[in-house]
């Protein structure tokens, strides 16, 4: 007796099946985020102390030099950006986990683009930190911001920007790492020092010029910024407020425009992705 032969279908290369691809991992993304309640509850709760605890706090100490302004609305595009960035990099670091159980060897022998891959993992993360950062967006009349819907989505548009970047990021750091403790010990290293030198928590006018520099290389100054800007250009608040609440950034001297950061930003994550391709590319 003649065994059966089975024919095998091996979608032909070309766009279509990198698309496909792309959109498998992204499916994946979100499903895992669906079914990972715990996680969105820890990732919001970091946040959410800093804006209502640490910024009321604050806010009691500032009151007389912000006359008409919570200090938790100042606050509060940084709590977005720390939100979104959070959950960027453990959506990235979801890579080593895959690793460690051996998934990741299944998708990279795949005959798929490892292009398509890497841009899915960086898509899924993007979105899964936008719709994190959406509840946060949510509480924004509770700090004083309105509900503007020309403000809700350029808030969006640049959370997802900011997201993507940084998943691209966590991804670079992810693509060679074997175990969890060390990627989440590294991301802590390199993600806290850039949030806190963002202009997150405290105003970027007025610093030592050693500080200024410093929040001036920050690539995370430049997600944050744009997003300051768009809430403070929907509040009615005094000149001199404002002037040194959202002095914006400045390069000696110049005022950089909002559509330069947000070009850098994109310009970051378009390297970065780049990079991380790269970096799968020569993975075993």
């Amino acid at each position: 007796m003649t065994a059966e032969t089975i024919p095998i279908r091996v979608p032909a290369p070309g766009a279509a099946r990198d698309v496909r691809a792309i959109k498998v991992v992204l499916h994946r993304e979100m499903l895992r985020f669906v079914n990972d309640r715990t996680r969105l509850v820890t990732m919001l709760f970091q946040p959410v102390l800093w804006l209502f605890i640490m910024g009321t706090g604050l806010g009691t100490l500032v009151a007389g030099a912000i006359p008409g302004l919570d200090f938790r609305t100042f606050m509060y595009p940084g709590m977005i950006a720390m939100t979104v960035i959070s959950t960027a990099m453990f959506s990235a670091g979801s890579i080593v986990w895959d690793r460690e159980f051996g998934f990741l060897r299944e998708m990279l022998v795949a005959p798929v683009s490892r292009g398509a891959i890497v841009l899915g993992k960086c898509l899924g993360g993007a979105i899964v930190a936008t719709g994190q950062g959406v509840v946060i967006l949510a509480m924004a009349g509770l700090v004083g911001v309105p509900y503007d819907p020309l403000l809700m989505v350029t808030l969006l548009a640049e959370m997802f920007l900011a997201a993507f970047t940084i998943t691209a990021f966590g991804v670079t750091l992810a693509a060679r790492m074997k175990n969890m403790q060390t990627f989440f010990g590294i991301m802590q290293m390199a993600i806290m020092p850039m949030i806190f030198l963002s202009g997150a928590m405290f105003p970027l006018a007025n610093l030592p010029s050693w500080l200024h520099v410093l929040t001036t290389v920050n690539p995370l100054t430049y997600a944050v910024d744009p997003m300051r800007q768009a809430v403070f250009a929907h509040l009615d608040v005094a000149p001199q407020v404002n002037a040194m609440l959202n002095p914006g950034v400045s390069w000696f001297g110049w005022q950089v425009p909002i559509a330069v950061e947000a070009g850098l930003v994109a310009a970051a994550g378009l390297l970065l992705l780049g990079v991380a391709v790269a970096q799968f590319r020569r993975a075993d």
